[in-house]
């Protein structure tokens, strides 16, 4: 305990001192102090999660194992500069350490999305976005734009052309929501944070190489784009030739309900690259004598997906938000979770009527299931990208609840209580339910 205390008191006091030089120039300037082309960002966030002792009467080479605590802190630097109008080059430097509950394994709706699929004991660099983005104005209403992460301040037209290109999240530009989609700042599930069933291209840190278009015009948003897989599933490793790629396709319509703002976006992707069928590595284990496992049945082939993302502000201060998806469940995920249908669901409520206008309550669900032949995989042995109990005799859907109060003592920073209930971690009714209950502590600037 007195690791994480030191912890907490250091990100705290980091967090405090960058948004007390940061207040009275942004106050003064809305940037620092700097020139126009160029923008400085950072943000830290340290999280702790634990589990109590659950039901377990077996565990396998992935369960999610009772009583144990891990935690997982990051900083980063968003620095951009803007050569021209519309034109803007951001890079992302960030500091990573830590472990995600069983090193971020045991359950397919992984309870922290601030935890990697590669934890380190000691901290170290990289570098997660390089990119460029160009906005190409094509006319209707002019809108401000507030400098952010990523983000220069400014203005646009409401119809507009956006294309980037680097080393980006496929999240930074699909499958965005209002009131479920940043960790550091609102839930922390994985199958609420993003559609489950999304396997989305990346590496072991989320990110990938590509290019993606967004065509706005009116209430309508087109979205495309084209990013390499990783070498292998799950793998620290992009390919850099799109020899292994994902295609994405996104419609967005926004619209009004009275005064209050909403959205509905479908977002299709198609994964192109050598995968393993379920029923072809139960057939060779069967054959071999073997446990069954999908990297020695691995072909080319095509796995495709499709999901629906909606979100709806209500009042000033109540927002609520669902998505369900679906994929070919036939094939092993490769990126992202071992999910193959999911439905998620909730909402956040802001603070003001009780007199706290910064501070959030969130309160959402996530309901999970994989196919027949993935639980048969499961069940005679076979691991996935983050399950695989070495037995499933008891399939059940993962079902999850996540409650969390970010209490904001001043603009900029949150200091967030999170819980979550995990039934049937890894889809199996043998083990759990869980508790898992964590702490996060953010700043940014």
């Amino acid at each position: 305990m007195k690791t994480v205390a030191h912890h907490i008191s250091r990100l705290a006091l980091a967090a405090g001192a960058l948004l007390a030089m940061a207040g009275p120039a942004r106050a003064a300037d809305d940037n620092l102090g700097l020139p126009n082309w160029l923008a400085v960002h950072g943000q830290g966030t340290f999280t702790l999660q634990g589990d109590p002792d659950f039901p377990s009467p077996y565990v396998g080479p992935n369960s999610l194992k009772p009583g144990q605590r891990k935690e997982t802190v990051d900083a980063t630097l968003y620095v951009g500069v803007q050569p021209w109008k519309g034109g803007e080059l951001w890079v992302n430097p960030e500091i990573d350490q830590g472990f995600g509950l069983s090193n971020t394994l045991g359950v397919a709706g992984f309870p922290s999305a601030e935890a990697y699929k590669v934890g380190k004991k000691h901290p170290y660099v990289r570098l997660q976005r390089l990119f460029f983005r160009q906005t190409v104005d094509l006319g209707g209403d002019s809108e401000k734009v507030e400098g952010d992460q990523n983000v220069f301040a400014g203005s646009r037209t409401s119809n507009r052309l956006v294309l980037t290109i680097g080393k980006f999240g496929v999240g930074d530009v699909f499958d965005t929501n209002k009131y479920a989609h940043d960790p550091r700042n609102d839930f922390l599930n994985w199958a609420i944070v993003d559609a489950g069933s999304f396997d989305y291209a990346a590496d072991a840190w989320g990110y990938s190489t590509g290019v993606a278009a967004e065509w706005y015009q009116g209430p309508w948003t087109l979205r495309f784009g084209a990013f390499n897989l990783s070498k292998v599933p799950n793998g620290e490793v992009l390919e850099r030739d799109f020899s292994q790629y994902q295609l994405d396709l996104e419609v967005e319509h926004r619209h009004q309900i009275g005064d209050h703002a909403g959205a509905v976006r479908i977002t299709l992707f198609r994964n192109q690259g050598y995968f393993g069928r379920f029923d072809d590595a139960l057939a060779l284990a069967a054959a071999t004598g073997a446990t069954p496992d999908t990297a020695l049945v691995r072909r080319r082939m095509t796995r495709p997906g499709v999901s629906v993302n909606l979100e709806q502000e209500v009042t000033g201060s109540l927002g609520l938000f669902a998505r369900a998806g679906l994929n070919n469940g036939q094939i092993e995920p490769y990126d992202f979770t071992d999910i193959d249908r999911t439905v998620s669901f909730g909402g956040s409520l802001k603070g003001s009527s009780w007199g706290r206008a910064n501070d959030t309550v969130g309160l959402a669900g996530a309901f999970n299931e994989i196919t027949k032949e993935h639980e048969r995989y499961l069940d005679a042995g076979g691991i996935g990208v983050l399950v695989g109990d070495g037995t499933l005799p008891h399939p059940g859907a993962e079902m999850i609840a996540e409650a969390y109060y970010e209490y904001q003592p001043v603009k900029g920073v949150g200091i967030t209580l999170d819980y979550q209930f995990v039934a049937n971690p890894g889809y199996n009714r043998d083990r759990g339910p869980a508790n898992v209950i964590g702490v996060r502590v953010h700043g940014q600037f």
